[in-house]
């Protein structure tokens, strides 16, 4: 019989709740930010300064995009089921993934396997890109549907990773993946946040098999915003009402 799984994040009693080693009521609460527990939990160690800052600015640079997928299913929900604010955003979280907000996680696989790896970085992005392109796969991190010739997020990513002093090789290499996709297809594809947010997650250590955990973290806090905006506007009820208009219903047509 396999031995009872342990856990070492918390626990509690009457008088005290207990967190990676730490009382949270003593040593945690107004010691310590959000981003900095966050931190704490998930590589085991408190950041340093310069490591806080950077996964804060990450967090800020994904809260918010106005109205996205994420943010139109909250505010529908929230119009469907106005009493429960969890509901409509867990809804809402429910669309972060390869496509929107959550792609670092593919990006920082990408990269984390070009450093370990070693060797030739410029046949490692010649592959990479090429292989993706043979596939038809979009290369995640790269391309904005908005954003022309480039998103304005990874610029001010990169300063404060700079003036931070990270190792950077994560970064020069996003930047190298960069150059050879543009190489490549032949036409500009901008770094997007969430490519310059993996490369800066690596550099602070955070596993990448949690970064899309990261964008949720980081997205929850922007939904509470719409909620709030939602139960004053009633844009949901506008955008169902828009989208019922707006698409004719056609007869099918005999095979």
């Amino acid at each position: 019989m396999a031995a009872a799984p342990k856990t070492q994040i918390a626990t509690s009693d009457e008088q005290s709740i207990t967190v990676r080693g730490r009382d949270l009521v003593n040593e945690l609460m107004g010691h310590y930010s959000f981003t900095e527990v966050t931190y704490f939990l998930i590589c085991h160690r408190f950041p340093t300064k310069d490591e806080a800052r950077i996964l804060d600015a990450c967090l800020v640079t994904l809260m918010e995009h106005g109205l996205t997928p994420t943010a139109i299913v909250t505010r529908l929900i929230a119009d469907s089921v106005p009493e429960e604010v969890q509901v409509a955003m867990a809804a809402g979280l429910l669309a972060i993934g390869s496509v929107f907000v959550g792609t670092m996680e593919g990006c920082g696989a990408i990269l984390k396997r070009g450093i370990d790896q070693g060797g030739d970085l410029d046949s490692y992005c010649r592959e990479t890109v090429a292989a993706h392109r043979t596939q038809k796969k979009a290369m995640p991190g790269f391309g904005h549907p908005i954003h022309k010739p480039d998103d304005p997020r990874p610029a001010r990513l990169f300063q404060i990773a700079s003036e931070c002093k990270v190792n950077g090789q994560y970064i020069d290499l996003l930047k190298k993946m960069s150059a050879e996709l543009d190489r490549q297809a032949r036409r500009h594809l901008t770094i997007n946040a969430t490519g310059a947010i993996a490369a800066l997650l690596l550099e602070i250590a955070i596993p990448t098999e949690i970064m899309r955990g990261i964008a949720v973290v980081s997205r929850a806090g922007g939904l509470t915003g719409h909620i709030v905006e939602e139960r004053r506007t009633h844009s949901g009820r506008y955008i169902w009402n828009h989208v019922e208009h707006s698409i004719p219903y056609e007869e099918p047509k005999d095979e």
